[in-house]
């Protein structure tokens, strides 16, 4: 888990309608990930907005989760750590089924979005 790496704080997280919520995280600008990618200017790599997401997903749902499938990821702008520490995920969870648990997620900082994804987890064993 990142959460747990530090690599990211959790400031808030609440429910809209509709099955959506937003979050609102901080990366930590000095962890260990920013030095290797890339010196000198940092990027928050994409694997890790992943892995937050699904972190997110799964304090939402209450139960780990496994995902499944992606789809339409689009980076549109590069997360600096250094210049957009204040991230704020939107999630739209449709978990009505647990082998299919459906999330749309926005990620941006002001009015630039960074960040869309379809993600498709399921439940995991027990």
């Amino acid at each position: 888990m990142l959460l747990n790496k530090e690599f990211y704080k959790v400031n808030a997280v609440s429910e809209l309608e509709g099955g959506r919520f937003a979050a609102i995280i901080t990366l930590n600008k000095d962890h260990e990930i920013f030095k290797g990618h890339f010196p000198g200017n940092p990027v928050t790599p994409g694997a890790c907005m992943i892995q937050i997401v699904k972190e997110i997903t799964t304090r939402i749902l209450g139960y780990e989760i496994v995902m499944t499938s992606t789809s339409n990821v689009k980076f549109m702008a590069l997360i600096n750590p250094e210049v957009n520490p204040d991230l704020v995920l939107e999630l739209a969870i449709n978990a009505d089924d647990p082998t299919a648990i459906k999330v749309k997620n926005t990620a941006s900082f002001g009015d630039t979005i960074a960040l869309k994804m379809n993600n498709v987890y399921k439940r995991a064993e027990a």
